[in-house]
């Protein structure tokens, strides 16, 4: 049996397709954080188990979604990603093999219209399927992973996501990472500065484009090196201000 779980929030765009390709899974759930568009009608017209909670941040939210499934293989899907028909196939044989607890799934995943075949984002394989009662969510507010106990196997078929659509969804990203980022490195004691944060940027433009071969991938390699350098730089740049923040709070002795 085949659990799906999907997270959402704000995704009547995307939420549809996500679903439809999965249709074939014996459940679907879906743990809404307060949409204020379509998305849990949508969700409706695939599964009855739609939840709609408050937001905890990403790992936790997943790891609530997953203590819900029953299915003894578990697939965890972001909202704009898809499984394909020769994915499908590939998922079904999987889940008969007895000789690992999980398995990665290569992502291919598309920036501005263009698939990425460099720069870091291929074959990105990400750990989504693997056996409910050997797998766990960490608790991080952002870039959260799936741990499981036991060996992890890897599929062929790429999962395919439909990451940025356009430049506004890009700045939106860029923003709404780099605050959770920089949450995540101020929980864990790291400090910034405004240096750090430029070194950061540029490290991670050099990175992407040059080291990783973005420039490959034509002007969108050159687009997500840049934003990606600017997630960077902001997230660090957050934190100084961050840090900044708790020392003016502070009561003076």
């Amino acid at each position: 049996m085949l659990s799906v779980i999907v997270i959402t929030k704000n995704e009547a765009r995307d939420i549809a397709r996500c679903l439809a390709s999965v249709a074939w899974a014996d459940e679907i759930i879906v743990l809404d954080s307060g949409s204020s568009d379509d998305t849990v009608a949508i969700c409706q017209r695939f599964t009855q188990q739609v939840v709609v909670t408050d937001w905890p941040g990403f790992g936790r939210q997943k790891q609530r979604a997953l203590d819900r499934a029953r299915g003894d293989w578990v697939l965890s899907l972001d909202a704009d990603e898809e499984v394909s028909p020769a994915l499908k196939q590939e998922i079904q044989q999987a889940m008969l093999r007895t000789d690992v607890q999980g398995l990665e799934l290569p992502r291919l995943s598309s920036y501005c219209g263009r698939q990425m075949r460099h720069g870091g984002w291929w074959p990105d394989p990400v750990l989504r399927l693997f056996r409910r009662d050997a797998g766990r969510f960490s608790d991080d507010v952002v870039h959260e992973r799936v741990v499981v106990a036991g060996s992890i196997g890897r599929l062929r078929e790429p999962l395919l996501h439909e990451s940025y659509v356009d430049l506004d969804e890009v700045l939106s990203k860029v923003n709404s990472y780099s605050t959770l980022g920089a949450q995540q490195l101020f929980a864990q004691g790291r400090r910034s500065s405004l240096g750090l944060a430029i070194g950061k940027g540029i490290w991670t433009f050099l990175r992407t484009y040059v080291l990783r071969a973005g420039f490959l991938d034509g002007p969108q390699g050159l687009m997500l090196a840049l934003s990606n350098a600017q997630t960077s730089y902001y997230k660090y740049l957050k934190l100084r201000d961050l840090y900044r923040t708790q020392a003016t709070a502070k009561p003076a002795p």
